[in-house]
């Protein structure tokens, strides 16, 4: 059976790790709300900087998800998969780099002209070298993302799986990421919340957690 071992939800300029708001900082704009974060959490990782908004969303909620309490060493590393969605791919960079083919193309805005260069960035930083797929919905669709997640890992094709919802468009955005873990080696008992759509979307939905 898969659990939910760790959650992270970036949103509405707050940070939830566990159901916990951990980070909230007065409204910004978007590329000085996710600086912050970086910074507020210690970060070390220059290429940051040269990411997308929708790559540094998606690498700072994968970030901060496997802070705690995960360790990639006990995994190999084709048995680490990603499986994430969105309702608008890559169009939030889509539309900065044909602003900028009017006078000459950016080729460093380019490169993140496909959703899944987001995927590309996460598996770099933590050696993810397992499936991993995107998918493009109008809205968090729960049930697939559950039905896909369990067919990776009942097909012994992954072990955890990071899954859930990554989506920036101008200054809306909304992170969701799931850790999914199976119980036994590294895990002596149960670890977590048991795996399913109805967990997924009540995390998913706007969080009342603050600061103790």
């Amino acid at each position: 059976m898969e659990y939910i071992t760790a959650s992270c939800i970036i949103r509405d300029h707050v940070v939830y790790t566990n159901e916990k708001a951990v980070f909230e900082q007065p409204p910004a704009a978007l590329p000085e709300f996710l600086t912050a974060v970086y910074h507020h959490f210690g970060f070390q990782y220059p290429k940051f900087y040269k990411m997308d908004l929708l790559s540094k969303l998606g690498w700072l909620t994968a970030e901060l998800l496997l802070k705690e309490g995960f360790n990639a060493a006990d995994y190999q590393p084709e048995e680490l998969a990603i499986v994430l969605s969105n309702a608008n791919a890559s169009l939030d960079t889509d539309y900065k780099y044909f602003a900028t083919v009017k006078d000459i193309p950016s080729p460093a805005i380019f490169v993140y002209t496909l959703p899944n260069i987001m995927i590309g960035e996460i598996c770099i930083r933590h050696k993810f070298k397992g499936e991993n797929a995107f998918f493009i919905s109008e809205a968090f669709d729960a049930a697939f993302i559950e039905q896909y997640v369990r067919v990776l890992m009942d097909g012994n094709n992954a072990r955890a799986c990071i899954c859930g919802w990554v989506d920036v468009l101008g200054e809306e955005y909304t992170a969701a990421l799931f850790l999914i873990e199976t119980p036994g080696t590294p895990f002596p008992q149960t670890p977590g919340t048991p795996f399913s759509a109805a967990t997924m979307n009540r995390i998913f939905q706007p969080q009342i957690a603050r600061h103790e």
